[in-house]
């Protein structure tokens, strides 16, 4: 999964597998690797929560890194956005400490930093932050006649996404909904937009199950679980591959979110017999 990182001055690419942040290229040669790419915690106010992020280095040569410590968001595109600590909406970057702030990752080994985190009392909801480990600036092209010199180097971030336990406030919202039923020539498809209207962050995954007339199941399908910060609106859809027999049905949509909370809504439709022209239709594709 690529997740795309922006700021008004640079795009940050982050790829992420299993909770890694997979290996990337500096000056073609050197690679790190930053683990975990998300950290999640609950947390009291008044009492740390202490994480370890640590860097792997499969490059040949020691690599000097460090740290610092920005508030995350979004914006209207469903982009994350960083800024300084205290200047975004939920900030937590002021409570992070990072030790060691800078440090050597040897080559062909790894370096730990511990992550400090110091909530203050009287929090409610969901705090953001993003930490990143940066690598030295390194010569990548020396400087000529007709340019100046060229200076590279590698940037990895890990997402912070706490919550202040015992004050989660979970609810959310669906609208626009669109629901295209199953036919000879499409494919179930349900498409709708989803508000965060909860006071810190979820991940919902919409379910789906078709029941015939008889109330039994035919078919299911999911969706991947999709992040929400508070406040966010954002489209989700599931879709289902397949025609059942000709009949009634139903589909029930189900939403899991927050602290095992459900949403459902239900999506009555009828599957047409097929005609002798729609049947030969299917058979040449």
């Amino acid at each position: 999964m690529t997740r795309l990182f922006h700021n008004s001055h640079t795009l940050y690419r982050l790829l992420t597998l299993a909770a890694l942040l997979l290996y990337a290229a500096v000056a073609g040669a050197q690679s790190l690797g930053l683990v975990p790419a998300e950290l999640r915690a609950n947390f009291k106010g008044g009492q740390p929560v202490q994480f370890d992020l640590t860097v792997a280095n499969d490059g040949a040569t020691p690599v000097v890194m460090r740290t610092s410590v920005m508030d995350l968001w979004y914006n209207e595109k469903h982009q994350k956005v960083f800024g300084t600590p205290g200047s975004l909406p939920r900030s937590a970057a002021n409570w992070i400490e990072v030790v060691p702030r800078n440090f050597t990752v040897p080559a062909r080994s790894s370096g730990r930093v511990k992550v400090v985190i110091t909530p203050p009392l009287d929090l409610a909801g969901g705090y953001y932050a993003v930490l990143f480990v940066e690598s030295k600036p390194e010569l990548a092209q020396a400087a000529t006649a007709e340019r100046k010199a060229l200076y590279t180097n590698l940037r990895l971030g890990a997402l912070i996404l706490l919550s202040a336990a015992g004050t989660e406030n979970y609810q959310i919202e669906l609208s626009e909904p669109r629901f295209v039923p199953p036919a000879a020539n499409q494919n179930l498809k349900l498409e709708f937009q989803l508000a965060n209207k909860s006071n810190t962050h979820i991940f919902p995954q919409a379910k789906l199950a078709i029941l015939n007339a008889r109330r039994q199941l035919v078919a299911s399908a999911e969706s991947e679980p999709k992040r929400f910060f508070p406040d966010e609106k954002d489209s989700m859809s599931v879709s289902w591959t397949g025609t059942p027999p000709a009949g009634d049905y139903v589909a029930i949509l189900t939403i899991i979110y927050g602290n095992d909370k459900i949403y459902t809504q239900e999506f009555p439709f009828t599957v047409q017999e097929q005609t002798t022209a729609q049947q030969n239709t299917g058979a040449d594709k």
